[in-house]
């Protein structure tokens, strides 16, 4: 018998059903190989998404601290027992890894491993990834259990599931994308329309009212009564499109996850590692969450751009004393000094982070010192 915390159909259901439960790839990733890990009580997990570069898009890891997997190094490439996964349909089942002829080694801070339990997760005839065990616990003190055909069995039974979950995680992905890029064009046509009118009939008027200065200063003084009342017009229409561009993540997700999915794929698309910590932070008015959304987006820009960081930390929390939230972006970059910045005519961005702070009630704080990095702090009230 194997040993595991759970067994038999109850367990299978609680690994099914927590991934069944997420709709962004990386949860979905994360509970398959967290789920493995517990399903068949192994001390490593991980799967691999592989990219069409002979590498991993993604790599996930369960029983690896984050300081481990740091010391690691780069993500692996598809070579040995990983090529074997992602090219043959057949699970891999070996009683010591390192003994296989396909065993290339592993970086020194690598955790060692033995016996080893890998699979193709497909959909189709299409490979989508990688999912392997490694080092199942033993209940006897001496000697390794080793994985076992049950256990072969259970991980294809839950790889079948993996492959329907990651894909109907990627299918909701592209949907919302499409549906955003749709409502967005829709909003800029709309925007364009009504506004460029108002525009075009603004800028008529103005030139008729500049005509009738001189010669008829009464009829002049109505039109540029008229270019006041366009212009007002012109400012309402642009504001209602504002607020229709909020964000449709913002609404449906909320802010803490909205922030937390644009950080993994900033962190994953740059160089610079990129975090994000958050603490119970009470639901917001949608103006406030808006501009922390507006701000943290701007502010992860120019890090990202200009100041060369080789890591940023995002972090939202709630305010210490009474009720609202404090919005923190820092970097380890070259800094700045923000005064010379502002002379320079070169604003970063702070001028309209500024104004979306003060907006809503909130503040701004710019620290920053040539060669010390910089931080970005944003506070809101609350409501």
């Amino acid at each position: 018998m194997s040993h595991r915390p759970a067994s038999g159909l109850s367990a299978v259901s609680t690994a099914l059903l927590a991934m069944s439960r997420h709709l962004e790839v990386r949860d979905v990733l994360k509970t398959i190989v967290v789920s493995a890990r517990e399903l068949l009580d192994a001390e490593y997990a991980a799967l691999g998404v592989p990219d069409d570069h002979g590498g991993f898009a993604q790599f996930v890891v369960d029983g690896v601290s984050d300081a481990q997997w740091k010391a690691i190094g780069p993500l692996p490439r598809q070579h040995g027992i990983l090529a074997a996964m992602l090219h043959d349909e057949k699970p891999q089942r070996l009683d010591d890894v390192r003994q296989d002829p396909r065993f290339g080694g592993w970086p020194s801070t690598h955790p060692d491993m033995s016996d080893f339990l890998g699979l193709p997760v497909r959909d189709g005839d299409e490979t989508i990834a990688a999912l392997f065990l490694a080092n199942k616990r033993c209940p006897r003190r001496t000697g390794r259990c080793g994985f076992t055909e049950e256990d072969e069995e259970l991980l294809t039974i839950l790889a079948q599931h993996a492959a329907i979950a990651l894909t109907n995680a990627r299918l909701y992905e592209r949907s919302r994308e499409l549906t955003i890029a749709e409502e967005r064009s829709r909003l800029a046509h709309e925007l364009h329309d009504a506004v460029s009118q108002k525009l075009f009939s603004l800028r008529l008027t103005a030139q008729a009212a500049a005509t009738l200065v001189d010669r008829d200063p009464a009829r002049a003084k109505g039109e540029l009564q008229q270019v006041a009342d366009l212009a007002a017009e012109a400012a309402d229409e642009l504001r209602a499109a504002v607020v229709e561009l909020r964000p449709a993540a913002l609404d449906e997700d909320g802010l803490v996850h909205t922030l937390r999915t644009h950080i993994q794929v900033l962190d994953r698309a740059h160089s610079p590692h990129v975090t994000f910590r958050s603490g119970q932070v009470r639901a917001l008015p949608a103006a406030q969450e808006e501009a922390l959304l507006r701000v943290a987006q701007e502010a992860l820009h120019n890090a990202l751009r200009h100041s060369g960081a080789g890591r940023i930390d995002v972090v939202l929390e709630s305010r210490r004393l009474g009720p609202g939230a404090v919005l923190r972006i820092a970097d380890d970059g070259t800094g700045f000094e923000p005064s010379a910045v502002r002379r320079a005519g070169r604003h970063l961005g702070l001028v309209s982070m500024r104004d979306r702070a003060s907006g809503v009630g909130g503040r701004l704080r710019v620290e920053s010192a040539p060669g010390e990095g910089a931080t970005i702090e944003m506070e809101v009230p609350g409501g």
